[in-house]
């Protein structure tokens, strides 16, 4: 009788254990994200960007809440500035400069997927899409053969009109700073991001994201909508 009233009570004592623990939904993870980056004033990172056949390396500067900038590696010299209201490409090969202006509504229509890795992308992802987690809560690699482990979150968009069909998070499990982005557009076509060697809070100016082109390189300006679209 003794070893029977213990066992229940060794069954009591778990069912208890588990239920004061915090049961993590998809939904809750990607909140938990999105505070962690709302604690991040800069970051500096590396990025690779995979666009069908196309792939493109650089180092990407983010200052919240919205400051971006691109200098890429390879292309060489090309470079992708966002001061918050003015997008700016320089594209060495044609030695042209595309400028336009970013209304707040728009705010993510130039620099849509490196963006994403910020507070206020995230809270966009939020709110346009829906969480779920690819294989559940437990860390797993980031693909096949590799040692990195992250936590991996499927979005799905809400409505029709988001660029992205379909988002894949990779999450840093410990520092909870997105490793990769996987998208696929409205065409079908798969776009990552990758994200390594993130150096957090190091003092980034607003200068760094004020971007003079080449004086020889040709200006276009409004090339993505003007602002009566």
């Amino acid at each position: 009788m003794k070893n029977r009233v213990f066992i229940v009570l060794l069954c009591l004592i778990g069912l208890f254990s588990v239920s004061a623990q915090e049961i993590i939904t998809a939904e809750r993870y990607l909140e938990m994200v999105s505070e962690r980056y709302g604690s991040i004033r800069d970051y500096e990172a590396r990025i690779v960007i995979h666009s069908g056949s196309t792939e493109m390396f650089g180092t990407v500067s983010h200052l919240a809440p919205s400051f971006l900038r691109i200098d890429f590696t390879k292309p060489m010299e090309q470079v992708i500035a966002f001061n918050g209201e003015m997008l700016t490409i320089y594209l060495p090969e044609y030695r042209a400069t595309l400028n336009q202006s970013i209304t707040p509504s728009r705010r993510y229509s130039g620099s849509a997927g490196a963006n994403l890795a910020s507070a206020q992308g995230l809270a966009l992802l939020r709110r346009n899409y829906i969480p779920s987690f690819v294989t559940g809560p437990d860390p797993t690699p980031l693909e096949t053969g590799s040692d990195e482990m992250v936590v991996t979150l499927r979005l799905s968009r809400r409505s029709v009109s988001e660029g992205f069909r379909e988002i894949i998070l990779s999450v840093n499990p410990t520092t909870r700073i997105i490793r990769r982005i996987t998208g696929r557009t409205i065409a079908d076509v798969q776009v990552r991001f990758d994200f390594s060697d993130t150096k957090i809070n190091q003092g980034i100016p607003e200068q760094r994201f004020i971007y003079d082109s080449p004086a020889s390189a040709n200006n276009y300006n409004n090339f993505l909508f003007s602002d009566t679209d």
